[in-house]
């Protein structure tokens, strides 16, 4: 896999994040350090990070496709409805197993808490950005 100043800005970009990002926002943080960089060569590099295992490409109905790094171990999200960010969960509380059809196998499963984050509600914003 050939190494370009904007895999590298992208690869930084993650390395100095605590939460998963949308392409808009890796887009943006990598303009940064590589002001050329388009969301193409975003896409196309997400990609290809996605299919070497070193990212994660999560998808949710209202915070949409999102990235993380592949390193955090089984957990959940949180997405607050004011600010548009989704944040980790630690762990996952999920110990019943679900009742299948017959002939099904579950092999993982994703689940999102949709709420206020803890700054919003501190500045007391509710300009949500996704409605209940």
């Amino acid at each position: 896999m050939r190494t370009t100043k904007q895999k590298q800005a992208i690869e930084t970009v993650f390395l100095n994040s605590d939460r998963p990002l949308s392409v808009e926002e890796v887009t943006e943080r990598a303009r940064e350090t590589a002001p050329s960089i388009n969301t193409a060569t975003v896409y196309r590099n997400l990609k290809t990070l996605v299919d070497s295992g070193i990212l994660t490409k999560i998808c949710s109905g209202q915070a949409g496709t999102l990235y993380e790094p592949n390193h955090s171990g089984h957990h959940h999200h949180f997405h607050c409805r004011t600010c548009g960010k989704t944040f980790d969960l630690p762990g996952c509380p999920l110990s019943v197993q679900p009742k299948l059809p017959e002939g099904f196998t579950a092999d993982s499963h994703e689940l999102f808490y949709y709420g206020i984050c803890a700054e919003c509600a501190r500045v007391g914003v509710d300009q949500r950005v996704y409605p209940e």
